[in-house]
């Protein structure tokens, strides 16, 4: 009888269960009607959907602010960004010797904040076999391009069997920048014309640089012409957006603060800004302007102009925030401005003698006991950057002159910047 009796109260303890539940359920689609209930159903359906793994490869030597956008907008196809990284091989046997490195072109693609993963070594043509390891190990969904001609050295398009396959995606090329431009149109005519630019007014220099002229050199032989294209980047708040976190420092947050040209943005300028990041919440770093650069470094650089360089730091994963043309010097109105707790230098930099100036740009940081010194992780400058380009002048220059003539006339058709 104990035991019938403990069956019948178990038996009712369920029903009333059963009948709390079906009473929820029944008030949750009274609750989720129409457009609600319809978001909900969407919200499970997009939960239980598959993650969008899009992939990009290239050489990104001398990476600059067109590789980042193109990365950006990879990403914006998919949820994924795969990113593979030519060999250095590969690149000399295509295009001639690399100017960074693969360690180096490494690390600047892993610090961009668009990426998910990298793939080292990826050849530079996509065969049959290794669009398979990307469709199968990678789980790849798409192989992404820009619009611009990517051209094999037997005329082929090297990117002929994504296309036959249906999985090809491409954006549009953010014209105005190439590394065929830094180096030819920049640094090699900057450092082949010295004296003719020596001889320039320095601000009209200047001017013409943030500008996107050249100096105007005489015809002098080969690789020489009456102006050569320097930048036709022209930027907008839109593309600022694009690239910025958009979010501000907590009221608790330890702003970092580190200063610089950035020029030429480097795999140096990355692990610096990484280490920096590490000791706080929130990195801000300061762009000087060209004027700034040019005083300091001489008539022909920055080769980048203000917002070229900015751009290039911003894309970075490190970085939360710049100060467009920031002032050389750190004061107490620009450490209070911005809530500033600690205030970095590296040990590798264009200027280590910043002691010896007349006006330290540091005194005031320094006295408030918030200025530190940061051992930079690698020994690389701008001025390292500009020393391999000249070294490797003649090899550069064959590399320039045998470009396809449909590239050629692809660049030279551009005079401004797109790319979504």
């Amino acid at each position: 009888m104990a035991s019938d009796a403990r069956c019948q109260s178990e038996k009712e303890k369920m029903m009333a269960t059963c009948l709390v539940v079906a009473v929820g359920v029944s008030l949750l689609g009274l609750y989720l009607k129409g457009d609600d209930l319809s978001h909900w159903r969407r919200m499970r359906r997009r939960r239980k959907k598959k993650k969008i793994r899009v992939y990009m490869d290239g050489c990104f030597d001398m990476m600059h602010y067109g590789h980042c956008n193109a990365l950006r907008q990879a990403r914006a196809l998919g949820d994924e960004l795969v990113v593979g990284v030519v060999s250095d091989a590969e690149i000399i046997a295509n295009k001639g010797p690399p100017v960074t490195p693969m360690h180096e072109r490494m690390i600047m693609v892993k610090a961009i904040k668009w990426v998910d993963e990298v793939i080292p070594d990826a050849p530079y043509a996509i065969t049959e076999g290794f669009m398979k390891k990307l469709f199968e190990e990678y789980n790849i969904d798409y192989i992404i391009h820009g619009d611009d001609p990517c051209v094999l050295p037997d005329g082929t398009d090297a990117y002929a069997l994504a296309k036959k396959a249906g999985r090809y995606k491409q954006i549009k090329r953010t014209e105005g920048v190439s590394s065929t431009d830094i180096v030819a149109g920049r640094m090699l005519l900057c450092t082949r014309e010295r004296s003719i630019i020596d001889s320039h007014n320095h601000s009209s220099l200047q001017r013409q640089f943030s500008h996107g002229h050249s100096p105007k050199i005489e015809d002098g032989g080969p690789g020489t012409g009456a102006s050569t294209r320097v930048s036709h980047f022209l930027p907008t708040s839109r593309r600022i957006v694009q690239f910025s976190n958009g979010k501000g420092p907590g009221p608790q947050a330890r702003v970092v603060y580190i200063d610089g040209a950035f020029d030429l943005f480097h795999a140096g300028h990355v692990e610096i800004l990484r280490v920096a990041r590490g000791l706080g919440d929130f990195l801000l770093v300061g762009i000087h302007n060209d004027h700034t650069v040019s005083a300091k470094r001489g008539a022909h650089h920055p080769i980048m102009n203000l917002h070229e360089r900015s751009l290039s730091v911003l894309a970075c994963r490190y970085v939360d925030e710049v100060i467009i043309g920031a002032p050389s010097e750190v004061s107490k109105d620009m450490i209070t401005t911005f809530n500033i707790s600690l205030v970095v230098h590296g040990t590798v930099a264009e200027n280590v003698e910043y002691e010896k100036e007349r006006c330290n740009p540091y005194a005031v940081p320094i006295s408030m006991g918030i200025f530190k010194v940061l051992e930079s992780p690698l020994d690389i400058t701008t001025t390292t950057i500009i020393r391999r380009i000249v070294a490797n002048h003649e090899a550069y220059q064959k590399r320039n002159e045998t470009k396809g003539e449909s590239e050629k006339r692809y660049y030279e058709d551009k005079t401004y910047v797109s790319g979504d």
